[in-house]
């Protein structure tokens, strides 16, 4: 396995480590879904996501696929969808700084690759997608995939980061991550305060498809609260007290997708900057 792989399969296990409001992780499972299912499906998608001599959306199609093959249903499609461009940046210009190949990525993304990633969305089927009235997945790519997210960067989290070289991740993201380990020691806590981080700066896309944007602009409300009133100077209080939040948002059926997928691709793009940097050391 290659070094890009272990980096993604570590982001996913560090992102179920921490127990996310809302979301799966060791700590609890919901939705229908384990953290297993998760692990899995990272072990299934980062082959294909991370392997040489393939296009973006090559590995998009393939990391689903391979995903579908073992666990049958959407665990990692936002994961994959963000984690791609990472991966493929990584490898094409290893001697540049992640986010300036990122940009370079996606101006270079085409036709072929819309049609791969729609055909990847299309097998995921996640819920709340329905139609679209421009560059609908269930129909022919007509534009590059660059141009479809463009179109979806207003109501998708996801499709943003495309459409803003990946801001959320290399802003928001990668400062939340370093303050959160200058604050506290404990890995797990980190990546609890890099996910409130996301969810308490803006709605959750996921939310806003199967809720609408009233509760996702609550949630974003109760997340903010929560963390300014957590003491995370203790794990053990920290982690109760998340558990609680989880287990209401869970009752109500809330899944805060967007970002945990967002989460996952920061810890992502932070340990492959750690992988190009060893590269150029040894190299």
């Amino acid at each position: 396995m290659n070094a890009l792989a272990e980096a993604f399969i570590a982001a996913c296990k560090d992102e179920l480590a921490a127990p996310k409001p809302g979301n799966v992780h060791v700590f609890a499972s919901g939705h229908r879904m384990e953290a297993q299912d998760f692990i899995d499906s990272a072990e299934a998608a980062a082959g294909p996501l991370t392997a040489e001599e393939s296009s973006v959306g090559a590995r998009i199609l393939g990391a689903v696929e391979a995903t579908f093959a073992h666990v049958r249903q959407n665990t990692n499609l936002g994961i994959v969808l963000l984690c791609a461009p990472l991966a493929h940046a990584a490898l094409t210009y290893p001697g540049q700084s992640l986010n300036t190949s990122v940009a370079r990525v996606l101006r270079r993304l085409d036709r072929d690759d819309a049609e791969m990633a729609f055909k990847a969305i299309t097998i995921a089927n996640p819920g709340g997608l329905g139609a679209a009235p421009r560059h609908d997945v269930t129909q022919p790519a007509r534009a590059t995939l660059l141009e479809a997210m463009r179109e979806a960067a207003p109501r998708d989290r996801i499709a943003r980061q495309y459409a803003a070289d990946f801001e959320d991740v290399f802003g928001l993201g990668s400062a939340r991550l370093h303050e959160a380990r200058g604050l506290v020691p404990d890995p797990e806590l980190a990546t609890l305060r890099l996910y409130l981080g996301f969810l308490s700066a803006f709605p959750d896309s996921h939310i806003v498809r199967k809720f609408g944007a009233e509760a996702a602009e609550r949630l974003v409300a109760e997340a903010r609260a929560f963390a300014a009133a957590a003491d995370f100077s203790c794990r053990d209080e920290a982690f109760g007290h998340a558990l609680q939040f989880d287990a209401t948002l869970k009752a109500r059926g809330l899944n805060p997708g967007s970002s945990a997928d967002l989460t996952v691709a920061t810890l992502f793009a932070d340990y492959v900057g750690a992988v190009l940097a060893n590269g150029s050391k040894n190299g």
